[in-house]
């Protein structure tokens, strides 16, 4: 699929930058050009000590903000494929420095739609967020944007040769600011912090965030959202995965902050379609080819009312598995000591 293509990645130096450029660098090795395109000069040069040009001849250092159209513009020229990640994503910050998340998320989501349909870009695919899906917080507001955005832009593009489409997930193991590593800190200090011991998070691994975005690269016809379906854990259990010996401090849910992840509301039932590894919402004034679509890929649709939360899950992570999600994919020397017990105190 991207033999011979040139692909740029928005806030390639974050999380999952790095893994989708980690990826593809060893599973695609006739790329003709990979853009690593991000604001923060110290990230950049810490991934070339990574990914060295000298080794790896496809991957490009592109410093830029997408508040900065020109700049957008230059990076644009020549590429193929486009993956937006880039994103302000701290809940409470976008409570206190609202217009910043604006220019950001909103802003600069129409300087890349802009930019990429004039220089001729031929599929972009950008990163949402579970807190798009009926926000209760500026970030995921922000996002809703976005989202809106890049799925109307399929309407705008005139006779170029572009679609956009979105993935949608939620919190990524291991990824900074996580629980897990956050829980694997404060198991030194003897107390874990629980916001809410009902509180329930979906669970997905950096690596399957970007084979879901490689799915969508290879499959979208432009206006989807695909959601991935994974599994759930409780807060609650993650703490006596990691820290079974330690006490709980109940410190009450942040403001902006859901008790469950949703990732489709009852309102996108009508809309979503089951493809099997992934649920696709469709855009309320759909694609004109979507029944086409779905009988490629044996699609079924939803049934009016269908949701997907992370309370309300059929697919739950134990204590055991938590703990084997942490090895994999945090920490390999992560050990429960004999002598810790399993006693929530």
């Amino acid at each position: 699929m991207l033999t011979g293509k040139s692909v740029l990645v928005t806030g390639a130096t974050g999380s999952f930058g790095k893994k989708f450029v980690e990826v593809l660098l060893k599973r695609y090795p006739d790329i003709s050009r990979l853009v690593v395109f991000s604001r923060d000069e110290l990230k950049q040069f810490e991934m070339a000590q990574l990914f060295p040009q000298c080794k790896y001849p496809p991957i490009r250092y592109f410093l830029g903000d997408i508040r900065d159209k020109e700049r957008l513009y230059r990076a644009f020229e020549g590429v193929d494929y486009i993956v937006h990640a880039a994103a302000l994503k701290q809940v409470p910050a976008a409570e206190y420095n609202p217009i910043e998340f604006i220019k950001t998320n909103i802003l600069g989501a129409e300087n890349i739609i802009n930019a990429a349909i004039d220089c001729g870009v031929k599929k972009i695919v950008a990163l949402s967020t579970d807190k798009a899906a009926a926000p209760i917080n500026l970030y995921g507001a922000t996002k809703l944007c976005s989202d809106k955005l890049f799925i109307s832009a399929n309407n705008m593009k005139g006779h170029h040769d572009i679609c956009f489409s979105i993935v949608r997930y939620g919190n990524v193991i291991g990824s900074r600011g996580s629980v897990m590593p956050f829980f694997l800190q404060k198991r030194k200090e003897g107390v874990i912090p629980i916001t809410h011991p009902e509180m329930t998070r979906f669970n997905i691994s950096l690596i399957e965030g970007v084979e879901m975005v490689l799915y969508a690269l290879e499959n979208s016809q432009g206006g989807e959202l695909f959601v991935p379906k994974i599994p759930s854990y409780r807060i609650i259990d993650v703490a006596q995965a990691i820290a079974p010996n330690c006490k709980h401090e109940i410190v009450g849910i942040r403001p902006g902050e859901k008790l469950h992840e949703e990732m489709i509301t009852e309102h996108d039932s009508v809309n979503t379609f089951d493809f099997g590894k992934y649920y696709v919402i469709f855009p309320h004034t759909s694609i004109s080819n979507v029944q086409e679509i779905v009988r490629k890929f044996n699609a079924k649709q939803m049934p009016l009312g269908f949701k997907y939360n992370s309370g309300t899950n059929t697919e739950w992570l134990t204590v055991s598995e938590i703990r084997e999600q942490v090895r994999k994919h945090i920490d390999p020397n992560f050990i429960v000591e004999e002598h810790e017990t399993n006693s929530i105190r």
